[in-house]
């Protein structure tokens, strides 16, 4: 334990409190020192412009910069706040300001994904001026219009080009309607696959939680019944990452009610390290490049969910010094 913040040890309280924001706040230090001390398994190979899988190279900067984005805006401690910046910086340094994202969408110009990616450092006020004209010429061709099967990634592109500043090149509230979450399938019939797409379905709509009010009335009351079910099962599995995705989506419900028992199950899976492995029914890996594939994404959802529920209602607790501390509200979009 450092810097003064305390431990997961409950107090038997039955609503939200002063420990509840502790352990909240403990998750979001131990979580981002551990990412931290990885940075280095997050750096980009030199030729990842032309070579190499997205998914292990570009894909985990991408997820860095988006969750502590988030934290960067909004976590009420300024320690917490100025960790997050610090990683963006890193990721953004990889990208070498942004030049590599003009490589990818010239190379690729009708891959989705650089302007996915860009569009995370975009929405942060990380920008590239050459990248975001090409990107402008090519999502403006008819080729970028092309209807895609996964509803859900589309979101993710129009989300892209909002936080871009680019035309949509569709209408947003027709492709919610034929995402899971606009289907709203029964609840037993949500697998793991599905979940994950109702999960990134609210954190597109919500833009990554910064807009809870964003969530139509009717899609907000079938999160608020069934996620905690489908929180429980996934804990029950010992599924961290998807867990701690459906904690993100209840915190980015309106009024977002707080699941006590949920958080100290997933703070009881955090490792005296800070990391949380994706799933706890096996044995965490000794090779170190694969330890941080198991557990840096679901370590980077548990940092970003705990922020969300830490500032979904105001923190009216007393600090020493006989004054309140408020949380900030999430920074809706520019």
């Amino acid at each position: 334990m450092t810097d003064g913040l305390p431990s997961h040890e409950p107090t038997g309280e039955s609503v939200t409190g002063p420990q509840d924001h502790q352990l909240l706040d403990e998750l979001v230090h131990s979580g981002l020192s551990w990412l931290d001390a990885h940075r280095d398994c997050f750096r980009l190979p030199p030729d990842v412009a032309v070579d190499g899988d997205v998914n292990f190279t570009l894909k985990p900067l991408g997820e860095l910069t988006e969750l502590t984005g988030v934290i960067a805006a909004a976590h009420p401690l300024p320690e917490l706040r100025t960790r997050a910046v610090e990683l963006q910086s890193f990721a953004w340094d990889q990208t070498r300001q942004g030049q590599l994202f003009f490589e990818l969408i010239r190379s690729e110009p009708f891959a989705t994904y650089p302007v996915e990616l860009y569009g995370v450092f975009a929405r942060n006020g990380l920008r590239h001026h050459a990248a975001e004209e090409l990107a402008a010429t090519t999502t403006s061709l008819q080729a970028w219009r092309v209807a895609r099967e996964d509803h859900t990634r589309t979101l993710g592109i129009l989300n892209a080009e909002r936080r871009i500043g680019l035309p949509q090149h569709t209408y947003r509230e027709a492709v919610s309607a034929v995402t899971a979450l606009g289907i709203q399938p029964e609840p037993w019939a949500v697998d793991r696959l599905t979940a994950y797409g109702i999960t990134h379905d609210v954190f597109h709509l919500t833009d990554w939680g910064r807009d809870r009010p964003a969530l139509s009335r009717d899609a907000a009351a079938y999160l608020r019944l069934w996620a905690p079910a489908w929180t429980h099962i996934w804990l029950e599995e010992q599924f961290w990452d998807l867990a701690g995705e459906m904690l993100a989506v209840t915190a980015c419900l309106p009024d977002a009610p707080y699941e006590r028992t949920a958080w100290r199950r997933l703070a009881a899976a955090q490792a005296a390290d800070g990391s949380i492995a994706e799933t706890g029914t096996t044995a965490r890996p000794l090779d170190p490049d694969q330890l941080f594939k198991a557990c840096y994404h679901s370590t980077l959802v548990t940092v970003f969910a705990a922020t969300l529920a830490r500032t979904a209602a105001p923190d009216t607790s007393t600090p020493p010094n006989g004054t309140h501390s408020v949380c900030p509200p999430l920074l809706h979009p520019k």
